[in-house]
């Protein structure tokens, strides 16, 4: 697995995956958009800086793009910064590199950008990004209550954080 930056020709993937409910399934996925203003987006996104960091997942066998990781909301002032990942590919689910993108952005973030905490939240209903998390070292910190709505139902969200030098290998 590696982390690369994102093209124009990756519009296609992302689409795809946006365009999924399976994927989506407990993420905030807004307003469905076109494959042009998908496009258009990633044409037109600035490019990475330390405000935010926007990685594709691209398996080494193939070059498949099956994912994107994404360091977000960085402050210099304060060294922290929000995560968010996701494989859009499916079959690709369970294989283990969530896990290696995940400890990859972590120890970017920490060694390079000079974090001192990592935050995300995560529905507790996804059991397998929970379980994810915290295998790679984030800890709980709080409860957001009923602040995702799926099918019709409020959900709750952990808030879960990294510090430096607590990264688990």
């Amino acid at each position: 697995m590696k982390l690369r930056a994102l093209e124009p020709s990756d519009a296609g993937a992302v689409w795809r995956w946006q365009g999924d409910p399976e994927v989506m399934r407990w993420m905030n996925d807004g307003y469905a958009q076109s494959l042009a203003a998908v496009g258009k987006r990633l044409e037109e996104r600035p490019r990475n800086a330390y405000g935010e960091v926007l990685y594709g997942i691209e398996v080494l066998a193939d070059a498949a793009l099956i994912g994107l990781v994404r360091l977000r909301d960085a402050e210099p002032e304060t060294g922290c910064a929000e995560l968010d990942i996701y494989i859009g590919e499916k079959e690709y689910w369970g294989r283990g590199y969530a896990t290696d993108a995940m400890r990859t952005m972590c120890r970017y973030g920490f060694e390079k950008m000079r974090l001192h905490k990592i935050s995300l939240t995560v529905v507790t209903e996804n059991h397998a990004a929970h379980h994810l998390y915290r295998k790679v070292g984030f800890t709980e910190e709080g409860r957001l209550r009923q602040v995702f709505r799926r099918d019709g139902r409020w959900y709750d969200m952990f808030t879960m954080g990294l510090l430096e030098g607590e990264l688990r290998t």
